[in-house]
């Protein structure tokens, strides 16, 4: 149930308000007439509801496992045909992370108010993915809602374990990153002053690498506030400008022009396109409403904005082949440039000529 304040003129002729719990605002003004009142204005209670969205969206944490788990019930229960807002009550009652809960409890809300599954899920992208949401969205629009959530809970499920992998992976490397910072650190403050200190009294002219890490120890000891500051306002500058779309941009298509991992990331987006596009397919989803769900999700802006030049193209009246083909070659470009594989990029453009 919502909360709701009101404005009624009472039997008396006073103007009155205050706060109901109902479902709907339309329930909510029943209610109201049923105790004598006339309605004058109901709107939803922002104060508590505000309150605890903040507050558990900053705070609160959605683990995986509990969005799979969410996952696995919803279709269980939709294919056994129990109709969604009886469904999702349920889940409600059944999820313990508070974060999802609150989530549930204005899914029921909108839905009540005439909102479709996907126009609910997508008031609320920190717990629904634009992946997630563009299913559901595919599901609803086939009719096979079911079938479509058995193959997201594999998806997820699949990226799950492969994030694990790499946080695992990354583990020892950043340890080891971490004990060098500090060692340097140590030795930056610690071990080099003393170590002047007896060149001076010894009559030793210092080393260049001694004298440039002196410099840096007086930098760090006399303008440390500055360091900090500069570094805090670059860490926070690039994650505001990453945020935007030319960021992003800049960001994903630099990371498919790394060497080594460049190939690594251009890989794994088409393998996500792939699977994608089978299950969208599949489930009778048109072919140029699966391009334009897959732009949205495939997780690289460079390669969407790729993706949604070949749906244009599409458009136009060309096939889908052909511009695939285009797409491939071109990320085969970056590839070979960084590797030196003259010959595979001679095949990839189709110029069998000399470069």
């Amino acid at each position: 149930m919502a909360t709701f304040s009101y404005e009624c003129i009472s039997d008396t002729g006073a103007v009155i308000s205050g706060t109901i719990e109902a479902d709907t605002a339309a329930m909510a003004e029943y209610l109201l007439i049923g105790k004598g009142y006339i309605p004058i204005k109901i709107a939803t209670d922002k104060t508590k509801e505000s309150f605890l969205n903040r507050f558990n969206e900053r705070f609160g944490k959605l683990d995986p496992r509990e969005l799979i788990l969410f996952t696995k019930q919803f279709r269980s229960m939709l294919h056994a045909g129990v109709p969604i807002l009886r469904l999702l009550q349920v889940l409600e009652a059944q999820t313990e992370n508070k974060v999802l809960k609150l989530v549930v409890v204005r899914m029921v809300r909108d839905i009540k108010e005439g909102s479709t599954l996907y126009e609910a899920m997508e008031k609320h992208p920190s717990v629904f993915s634009p992946l997630y949401r563009s299913m559901v969205r595919a599901g609803e629009m086939s009719g096979a809602l079911p079938e479509v959530l058995r193959r997201l809970v594999y998806i997820i499920e699949h990226e799950t374990k492969i994030r694990s992998d790499i946080r695992s992976a990354l583990q020892y490397p950043k340890m080891v990153v971490f004990a060098l910072g500090g060692a340097f650190f140590v030795l930056l403050t610690f071990v080099i002053p003393k170590f002047v200190t007896i060149f001076d009294k010894a009559g030793i002219a210092l080393p260049l690498p001694t004298k440039i890490a002196m410099h840096m120890y007086q930098l760090l000891v006399n303008y440390w506030y500055l360091i900090i500051a500069a570094v805090a306002g670059l860490i926070f500058g690039l994650r505001a400008y990453f945020k935007t779309g030319a960021g992003r941009l800049v960001k994903d298509a630099f990371l498919l022009r790394m060497p080594i991992l460049g190939p690594l990331f251009q890989k794994a987006a088409m393998s996500r396109f792939a699977s994608i596009f089978a299950i969208l397919h599949s489930s009778g989803v048109p072919v140029m409403t699966s391009m334009s769900i897959l732009s949205e999700v495939i997780g690289n802006a460079s390669i969407s904005r790729d993706f949604e030049r070949v749906r244009q193209q599409m458009e136009g009246g060309q096939g889908i082949a052909g511009q695939l083909q285009a797409l491939y070659a071109h990320g085969c470009r970056y590839d070979c440039d960084w590797r030196g594989d003259r010959q595979h990029r001679r095949d990839a453009e189709g110029n069998h000529g000399p470069l």
